[in-house]
């Protein structure tokens, strides 16, 4: 190979002459080309003229005709496709050529190519090695073969272009299959003839199944109690319940009989889809950015700033010496797939998310793999563990013995390990991961066995009121005071000590607990349980991961269920709503046996209770849910609140999480600044600052240890002020949320937002109810080799993830040109045109926001907020005009 081509791109001189460098190379050019067999298909040749971009053939006259007139594609200094390879030494001339543009391609038959290297890894490509392919290799061939084939001549597009498109298409916009064979069918009726446009679903599944995205289709017992997998695959019936594994099915015309699976669970192997994102060059050099970014002493801005990563660092040196072995989370939730008026049916995917990935990329819905279909309609429960052993072996073979694995972006062959970092769930869920019991007194997984919960005697439910006391500094005098929480009660025990993975271990080891999968655990654990009562249910398949007792945190509180719990429980006690208030007739007799409130008593003249400071009057609700109802966000920010507000009954319905999330944290202190008393609008108000503090996208270490000072604090004022009753798990947990952040990071990376929007998607591609798993993984894998091939054709595959969004300007709309920076913004028009005045409010908030947000005003701030205190608006008018 010439070291210098330079002259490829410098086809004329300064008086537009064809150069002649130009012109003997080429002549180079063509020598090699005809020295190649490889390179020519008969005697024709690929044109790599600028028209024709490699994708037509020509004799070779035409080709150098071609190349005098057009000159070379772009970027072509590697002669890839006549007979070149990607391989080059270090002493080659770099410089001379762009090897990262050339190995992936620029063009758009380019990059078609180079999806199908990248699918298969760079030993599938023909041109670097002599030995046959496999069959394995030859799916990858055809693949190639498809990415190069036109059409229909004459046509720009491929025939793997059209595909990703079509593929795409049913993806967005949840197109049935024979929606997709009826449009495909059309299509290739309106074209030439001898296209290849594929016209079924089917063979286009087929086709795409060169890129190596499986599933796996696994049987298991109707029960749940085992799958036939490994040495079990050859078993009949069950080996816990001896149910049957198969089931017969007779066909009505020939009276065939054959055997069914009774049922089947559904398994995404992980290491093609973590192989995939080396092998994509959109996603293999941030695959590194966990190692890479600038770090800041005390500051988490990722996972990779935790303490809980450097940890693993520390314990487990050999895997982290290799930046490119991969961190995973898990989360586990349920859902109901036919709504609320179907029939009962919970679906339990199983979902894994990568964690090398930068923010903006990280847990997002592409980079969310499938792992785990277990089948309905039963909830799993404890069984789970049942459908989690293919996973669990993959993840021991992953952290033990790795895959070697293709880094496009570095163009380097490396053995992939990966690790399991913690479980993300909800707090039911929570038990059915961990094994640990999370109802009753013993809910607290922190806290366990060491717990003061206890039943009210009239309200009959378990309460940690009180129980935050003894998480306050050893000299604070809220432990001595006799009156304000339960009466008489001195508080002089400490928090329990925080427990390691070695000694959760060891507790479940000395109970003797077994795994759910093996023959006889469940008899034998709930004879344990009965006899101990210690929390646990069951040893947790997760204990099977070598380096899982090393984790500081290994299941996560989830912060987006305890926060709208926490809402709900606060704002309808504070509402009155009846039904949901925790301050009724018996939490009022729990108040006169525990706590010295006589405010609170009830009246033996009337025999009523009397209105209590934390709750608002008919007129205080009314105002609210009309403040609420008139309240206006930001297009995106929340939904329509203005729609959850019942006017008759002075109550909120309907709200989701993320609502709950924005009243919680922005509107909650303003909503009942003018209602509530100091004392109480202040507790209220400081654990909405706790909240919003805690869910910030940066956290600093010494912002956690102050939560962790502050939230026991913040709950005995509380405890003050609302009847124990409102003290559940749900409060409880607060404590221990600090904790958490400081050693595992933002919490944005450890919560069930973005999986349980990942959910609601997974519901929205069912579209056939009577195999609720199987379509939903035809949906995913169709959104996989979609999402796949969207990361190439940039120019002809538009998909949802590269959707323009819905206020996006454009940069195309009218620019004013002025003094004042903040008008210079473009932006364009939507909707029909009217003229209507401001009103003084409006004026004012528009004033108010050029004051705040505009550079140029920012040196007369003093002056401005003088003036608007005390002039009149005409005179502050004419004083800009004046100024400006």
């Amino acid at each position: 190979m010439n070291n210098n081509r330079s002259w490829m791109y410098e086809r004329t001189d300064e008086s537009g002459f064809l150069n002649s460098l130009f012109i003997s190379g080429v002549e180079e050019f063509m020598n090699h080309v005809i020295s190649q067999p490889t390179s020519m298909n008969g005697t024709s040749i690929q044109c790599p003229c600028t028209k024709c971009k490699n994708r037509k053939f020509w004799n070779s006259d035409i080709v150098k005709l071609h190349l005098l007139k057009n000159g070379f594609v772009r970027d072509y200094y590697i002669w890839s496709r006549h007979g070149e390879s990607y391989i080059f030494n270090g002493n080659e001339d770099q410089s001379s050529a762009n090897y990262s543009n050339v190995a992936r391609g620029t063009d758009g038959n380019n990059l078609m190519y180079n999806m199908v290297i990248d699918a298969g890894g760079p030993s599938f490509d023909p041109h670097r090695s002599e030995e046959m392919p496999n069959a394995e290799a030859q799916n990858i061939y055809n693949m190639l073969n498809s990415s190069e084939r036109e059409l229909y001549d004459g046509c720009e597009t491929s025939q793997l272009a059209a595909m990703a498109q079509m593929l795409s298409l049913k993806s967005d916009h949840h197109w049935s299959e024979a929606c997709y064979d009826q449009t495909s069918q059309f299509i290739k009726g309106i074209l030439p003839k001898d296209n290849t446009f594929l016209d079924s679903f089917y063979g286009t599944k087929k086709h795409m199944e060169g890129l190596g995205l499986p599933s796996i289709h696994i049987d298991c017992c109707v029960n749940g109690c085992m799958i036939y997998w490994n040495e079990d695959i050859d078993m009949e019936s069950c080996k816990f319940c001896s149910k049957p594994r198969y089931k017969i099915r007779v066909n009505r015309s020939t009276r065939e009989r054959k055997k069914v699976a009774v049922q089947r669970m559904i398994y995404f192997p992980l290491a093609p889809r973590l192989q995939r994102l080396y092998a994509s060059p959109t996603t293999a050099a941030h695959m590194r950015w966990h190692a890479d970014h600038y770090k800041e002493d005390g500051v988490m801005h990722h996972c990779s700033d935790s303490e809980e990563w450097r940890q693993f660092d520390r314990a487990h040196p050999l895997f982290s010496s290799e930046v490119r072995n991969v961190r995973l989370g898990l989360s586990a939730d349920g859902f109901q797939p036919f709504g609320s008026s179907g029939k009962q049916y919970s679906s339990w995917p199983i979902i894994v998310t990568p964690y090398n990935l930068p923010p903006w990329m990280c847990s997002k819905e592409e980079y969310m793999f499938l792992s785990i279909l277990v089948p309905g309609p039963r909830n799993p429960k404890q069984k789970i563990d049942v459908f989690l052993q293919p996973l669990i072996s993959e993840l021991k073979m992953l952290w033990e013995v790795g895959v070697e694995t293709w880094d496009t972006s570095l163009k380097q062959n490396f053995q992939m390990r990966a690790a399991l970092m913690w479980t993300i769930s909800d707090f039911p869920a929570y038990s059915m991961l961990s094994g640990w019991k999370t109802a009753g007194h013993l809910a607290c997984p922190h806290c366990a066995h060491e717990h003061d919960a206890y039943n009210l005697k009239h309200g009959g439910k378990p309460t940690w009121f009180d129980n935050h006391r003894k998480f306050l500094p050893a000299n604070h005098p809220f432990r001595k005071n006799k009156n304000w929480f339960t009466k008489g009660k001195v508080v002089s025990e400490f928090p329990p000590p925080i427990r390691t993975g070695e000694d959760v271990l060891q507790e479940i080891e000395s109970l003797g607990l077994m795994k759910i999968t093996e023959l006889g655990s469940e008899e034998h654990n709930a004879k344990i349980i009965k006899t101990y009562n210690y929390g646990w249910k069951k040893r947790s398949i997760f204990w099977d991961l070598p380096y899982w007792r090393t984790l500081s945190i290994r299941h996560n509180l989830d912060v987006m269920h305890i926060e709208k719990n926490v809402f709900e429980n606060i704002f309808n006690t504070i509402m009155a709503i009846e039904g949901k208030t925790k301050d009724n007739a018996k939490a009022r007799a729990d108040i006169a046996l525990l706590c010295r409130r006589p405010e609170l008593a009830i009246d033996e003249s009337t025999r009523k209770y009397p209105k209590a400071c934390y709750s608002l009057d008919k007129k205080g609700k009314e105002a609210v849910c009309k403040w609420l109802q008139d309240l206006k966000f930001p297009d995106g920010y929340v939904s329509n609140m203005g729609r959850c507000i019942d006017m008759k009954k002075y109550k909120l319905f309907g709200m989701k999480s993320h609502d709950c999330h924005v009243f919680m944290q922005r509107l909650m202190p303003i909503a009942f600044r003018e209602f509530l008393p100091n004392n109480v609008w202040e507790a209220v108000t400081e654990l909405s600052l706790f909240f919003k503090d805690l869910t910030s996208a940066t956290l600093k270490v010494s912002d956690m240890c102050r939560l962790e000072e502050q939230i026991p604090v913040i709950l005995c004022k509380l405890e003050r002020i609302f009847p124990p009753a409102l003290f559940d798990s749900m409060e409880h947990l607060l404590v221990h949320l600090p904790y958490e952040a400081r050693i595992a990071g933002p919490v944005q990376y450890r919560w069930m937002y973005p999986f349980e929007r990942f959910l609601r998607h997974l519901k929205n591609n069912i579209k056939n109810k009577a195999r609720v798993e199987g379509s939903m993984c035809n949906a995913y894998l169709v959104e996989e080799a979609s999402t796949f091939c969207s990361h190439y054709f940039e120019q002809h595959v538009q998909t949802k993830h590269r959707k323009v969004p819905r206020n996006d300007s454009s940069g195309g709309g009218e620019s004013f040109e002025g003094n004042f920076s903040i008008f210079s913004h473009p932006g364009r028009a939507s909707g029909c045109a009217n003229v209507r005045y401001l009103d003084d409010r409006e004026y004012m908030a528009a004033h108010n926001y050029v004051l705040l947000n505009c550079p140029e005003v920012a040196p007369y701030t003093e002056y401005v907020l003088f003036f608007l205190n005390h002039i009149s608006m005409s005179m502050f008018n004419s004083f800009l005009l004046i100024l400006f």
